[in-house]
């Protein structure tokens, strides 16, 4: 295992690379924020289990895919992260299910269901972040949710135990899932899912997929470092409407602004905004239209880390 740092045996044969003090601005969409204190990329789901088996039970633990969902403090992580884009993840048809480890990008499960002939997938094309990813926080666009798709799961505890759930197994609303009995995202985490989707036309899915793409582009800042949507829509209403209504699109604090394309996008344009500055925006347009309109804006992001 090439590493900067060892750990305790039997950490010392396992493959894969450990890291001190990895930045996250490498990691995170947003190409800001504070360093982690460890950042490990496994080989393997073998290893990755082995390694989680060996670290304290006190120690923090975040699992990172694309990082498009994600804001790391300036003070750092004072943890470990693990690094599970797998730009060669498997994925593969399974007895009329699509599998994809957690590490692939949505994306391409959208391209490898609609050329295997299969409908139903094409929203994953909009998700910009990965299996992983969209299974913990049910992530979804255009009407349809990760979890409306998902047959079971693999998961790997902090004990380094493999198990396969069901979606029974667990609690699901929008843009949140729980894990009966167990802490998802602090004590087990996805290493990849079964998706079943309908059987169709490829030609029909493909185009959807097109158009699906074109409307990102033409509706949302995709040219700049961004994390997707801020806020969670609040019932019957939208974040970015909301927000524009307060005259918040362009505001800026420090390198941070509210794009001028999608309300609810924060980006940061010259690639100088600190961790802070984004905060900080989220926290100003969330005061701002609690003020304006009493509705209270749940974000959809996670922050983790230390301030600096």
């Amino acid at each position: 295992m090439k590493m900067v740092e060892p750990i305790v045996q039997p950490a010392a044969v396992l493959r894969g690379t450990l890291r001190l003090n990895e930045p996250m601005a490498k990691h995170v969409s947003w190409r800001a924020g504070g360093v982690a204190a460890r950042a490990y990329i496994p080989a393997g789901r073998t290893d990755l289990a082995t390694f989680l088996a060996t670290l304290s039970g006190h120690e923090p633990v975040c699992f990172i895919g694309l990082g498009s969902n994600l804001l790391v403090r300036d003070g750092g992580y004072r943890g470990t992260v693990v690094l599970m884009h797998s730009p060669a993840g498997a994925m593969r048809v399974e007895d009329e299910l699509i599998y994809a480890e957690a590490g692939v990008a949505c994306p391409k499960v959208a391209r490898l269901a609609a050329t295997r002939g299969f409908e139903g997938a094409e929203f994953l094309a909009g998700v910009p972040g990965t299996v992983g990813g969209a299974l913990a926080m049910n992530a979804g666009c255009y009407g349809s949710e990760t979890w409306d798709v998902v047959a079971k799961m693999l998961t790997v505890s902090r004990a380094g135990k493999l198990s396969e759930r069901k979606p029974t197994d667990f609690e699901v609303g929008y843009r949140r899932v729980e894990l009966c009995g167990s802490k998802l995202g602090e004590d087990e985490w996805f290493l990849a899912a079964w998706f079943r989707f309908r059987p169709g036309d490829e030609k029909r899915a493909r185009v959807r997929i097109k158009k699906l793409l074109a409307k990102r582009i033409a509706e949302q800042p995709l040219e700049l470092p961004n994390a997707g949507s801020v806020f969670r829509n609040p019932p019957g209403d939208h974040a970015a409407r909301l927000i524009e209504a307060c005259g918040l699109k362009g505001h800026e604090i420090g390198g941070a602004r509210i794009s001028e394309k999608h309300a609810n996008f924060i980006v940061n344009p010259k690639g100088k905004a600190r961790a802070s500055d984004i905060e900080a925006l989220i926290g100003h347009a969330r005061d701002t239209v609690k003020r304006r309109f009493g509705v209270d804006l749940v974000p959809e992001v996670r922050i983790i880390g230390e301030a600096g």
